[in-house]
């Protein structure tokens, strides 16, 4: 980063300051924002750990560099607290792809199931759900719910879903839903890749098809990829998820290769080659005219209340998973 990137440091400082503000951004938002982030003492995680932390600051104002879901899970944990997004047209095709009214009926159709949901969800949808559910926690909730008798309905990610069925041999009624950046990486040229540069590890979100996952060396959350490309051995990392992510694996691996996961190839519609469109809409002069913008999250508070529950539960099990597992190991 240059003295032009100084310069715009000490005026997020200042704004942030005088505005009683913090900034918190994901991991797929370009890099000079989540090091802005880092540098103001805001935080850079997954969705989950973005709302949390904001649970955990002083600030009135905390201000979101993601999708509008992530602004409201934080707005769900922190109702107290005013949540900005850098771009309310900013949302997530997961999301997009579920709305209340349809997933309401479809959860009708199995009222013997417990309704678990990707945090890639609406609050609408969350606040009529059993469980919400990060990617890294995911495999070894829907298998405690089995093992206590439970049935589950999956939504929205079909993939992720997939996935966790083929993990844990689990029987859902999944929703059909997909991510429109994990769906176009292309199995005949990741294989073409892998091959050209022999050398490598191959890094892959659950959201991915199973063709692609199947070519994985490991399989994860975006936290979990990351640790992954730090200790790989391996000179070359092929990545597929979000580029964003590739800022957190450089500043780790410095000496490293990183590769995008092919998009491009037959059977390609590259609308999304590889980086999430709404993801990109997060911009750092969209940080300096936030208050110029409607870009408040506001939630009704029958929909918060209902939401935390579901949010809750999964943070409880979740800090519990991780108690045990700590003293197992």
């Amino acid at each position: 980063m240059d003295s032009h990137y100084n310069e715009k440091l000490n005026l997020v400082k200042d704004f942030l300051k005088k505005n009683n503000a913090k900034l918190i951004a994901h991991y797929y938002v370009d890099a000079e924002l989540q090091k802005l982030a880092e540098d103001t003492g805001g935080c850079v995680a997954d969705s989950l750990q973005m709302a949390k932390f904001g649970s955990q600051q002083e600030e009135a104002n905390l201000i979101i560099a993601g999708v509008k879901f992530m602004g409201e899970t934080a707005k769900i944990l922190n109702p107290e607290k005013n949540i900005y997004v850098l771009d309310k047209e900013a949302t997530c095709s997961l999301d997009e792809s579920c709305k209340v009214d349809e997933f309401r009926k479809f959860c009708s159709d199995y009222p013997d199931r417990e309704v678990v949901v990707y945090a890639n969800t609406s609050a609408e949808v969350k606040s009529i759900s059993d469980w919400v559910v990060t990617s890294s926690i995911a495999i070894p909730l829907v298998e405690n719910l089995a093992r206590k008798g439970k049935k589950i309905i999956w939504a929205p990610d079909k993939y992720l879903g997939a996935y966790i069925e083929d993990q844990t041999g689990i029987d859902m009624k999944i929703w059909d839903g997909s991510c429109i950046v994990h769906e176009e990486y292309k199995t005949i040229e990741l294989k073409k890749l892998k091959k050209q540069l022999d050398d490598c590890e191959v890094l892959v979100h659950p959201e991915s098809p199973r063709s692609v996952i199947q070519l994985a060396d490991v399989v994860g959350s975006t936290t979990k990829l990351i640790n992954a490309s730090k200790s790989s051995k391996s000179k070359n990392i092929i990545v597929a998820t979000e580029k964003g992510i590739f800022y957190q694996m450089k500043k780790l691996s410095p000496d490293k290769n990183f590769y995008e996961a092919p998009t491009e190839g037959e059977g390609a519609t590259c609308k999304s080659c590889g980086r999430c469109p709404w993801m990109n809409l997060n911009t750092s002069q969209k940080l300096i005219d936030i208050f110029k913008s409607n870009n408040e999250i506001l939630l009704s508070n029958s929909i918060i209340q209902s939401a935390k529950k579901s949010i809750n539960r999964m943070i409880e099990f979740e800090d519990k998973y991780y108690q045990e597992k700590k003293k197992v190991s």
